[in-house]
C-alpha cells in the first residue's frame, strides 16, 4: 500500500477510515481489497439495478482437526484475527474481538474496539490468555497497558494482497499450537484464476461527503482480485501507483466496462444518480450502461478464509451486470 499517507492508508486498509473521513491536505488513501460473495441483490438505496453483495451471503469456511488449542480466552484485536480463529474451528474460545470483524458466524462475540480504538477495561474484564494484534492496532497507551498486564501479544502480519493470506493464518494458527487446523484450512484456500478478459474493470474509492475520489493502480490490491476474477483492472493497467485521484481524463483514458465500488462509497455521493454526475463516469462504458457492482466494506476490505469463496462470486457479479 505504498504512495499513501501512513494514517490514512493504515486506517482504510483496515475497515478504520474515520480518519479518511476528514483527511489532511494530500491525503493519499491505499485500500487493501478482498471481494465479494453471491446471491446478488438490488441495491434498494438506488432505483436503478446496481448488485450489491453484503457479507451475509459468504459463508466461512471451518475446518475441525480435534486439536486443543493452546489457549482458551482469546482476543482477537488485529483486522481479521477472529475470522481466523474461528475459521480454524475455535469460536467458542474467542471472547472478544475488533470492530472490523464483522460478520454472521462472530455476532455472539463481544467488540473489544470502540472508535476503532481497543477498549483496555473490556478487554481485561475478558480474562484473556491470548491477544492478536497487528501493525494499526491502537492506540499504543491501550497497548502498553494490555503489556504491562502480562497477558501473552501476538502480533501477526497484516494482509492487503491474496499472497498475505496464508501467512496470516499461519502466524494464528503456530501461535494456538494447532499445525492440523492449519493445514486443513491452507488446503481450503484455492488458487482461483481464469484466463484475463480484455472486459475492463476499475475500482474507485470514493468518500463523497470527504471529498475523497480515487482510481485503484497498480499495487492497490485491487489489482490481484481483479486479475484473478478474470478481467483487466483497467486502473492498474494505467497508472503505476497504488491510487490517484480520480478525474475525468483518467476515466476517458481508463474506459472501463464495469465499475466496482464499496457500498458506502456509492452511498456517500448520492447513490447511481450521484456517481453519474462525477466527471467523466457518465462518458464510460460502465456508466452509459450502468454497470455498477458495490460490495459491503467490511466484506471488501478483508483479506482471509473467505476470499476463496468470494472470487468466483465476484466473477459472477461482473459478468451478470456485463449482460446490460
Amino acid at each position: 500500500m505504498r504512495g499513501a499517507s501512513d494514517k490514512c492508508r493504515r486506517n482504510v486498509g483496515n475497515k478504520r477510515e474515520q480518519d479518511c473521513d476528514n483527511p489532511p491536505m494530500k491525503v493519499r488513501v491505499v485500500i487493501a481489497v478482498a471481494i465479494l460473495g453471491v446471491p446478488l441483490t438490488i441495491n434498494s438505496a438506488s432505483a436503478t439495478s446496481v448488485i450489491n453483495i453484503s457479507p451475509a451471503t459468504v459463508g466461512l469456511p471451518i475446518v475441525n482437526s480435534g486439536e486443543a488449542p493452546a489457549y482458551k480466552r482469546i482476543v482477537a484485536l488485529g483486522n481479521g484475527a477472529a475470522e481466523i480463529v474461528a475459521a480454524l474451528g475455535y469460536k467458542k474460545y474467542l471472547v472478544g474481538r475488533d470492530i472490523a470483524s464483522a460478520m454472521p458466524e462472530l455476532d455472539s462475540v463481544a467488540f473489544d474496539t470502540s472508535g476503532h480504538q481497543v477498549n483496555t477495561e473490556k478487554v481485561l474484564s475478558q480474562k484473556p490468555d491470548i491477544i492478536f494484534i497487528d501493525n494499526n492496532t491502537s492506540p499504543q497507551t491501550a497497548l502498553q497497558v494490555l503489556k504491562n498486564s502480562n497477558i501473552k501479544m501476538v502480533k501477526i502480519p497484516s494482509a492487503y494482497t491474496l499472497a498475505d493470506i496464508l501467512p496470516k493464518e499461519k502466524a494464528i494458527a503456530d501461535a494456538l499450537k494447532v499445525p492440523k487446523a492449519y493445514s486443513l484450512l491452507s488446503s481450503k484456500i484455492s488458487q482461483y484464476t481464469n484466463p484475463i478478459s480484455q472486459k475492463r474493470v476499475a475500482f474507485l474509492y470514493l468518500r463523497g461527503t470527504s471529498s475523497i475520489y480515487l482510481v485503484g493502480g497498480k499495487g492497490s490490491g485491487a489489482d490481484s482480485i481483479i486479475r484473478s476474477a478474470g478481467f483487466t483492472d483497467i486502473g492498474a493497467v494505467n497508472f503505476k501507483t497504488p491510487f490517484t485521484d480520480l478525474s475525468a481524463e483518467a476515466l476517458v483514458k481508463m474506459q472501463p466496462d464495469v465499475i466496482v465500488l464499496m457500498t458506502k462509497g456509492l452511498q456517500s455521493v448520492g447513490g447511481i444518480e450521484g456517481l453519474l454526475q462525477l466527471p467523466g463516469i457518465a462518458q464510460t462504458p460502465a456508466g452509459k450502461k450502468k454497470r455498477i457492482v458495490t460490495i459491503d466494506d467490511s466484506l471488501f476490505l478483508s483479506f482471509g478464509p473467505r476470499t476463496s469463496e468470494m472470487m468466483p462470486k465476484l466473477r459472477t457479479a461482473i459478468l451478470q451486470v456485463l449482460k446490460k
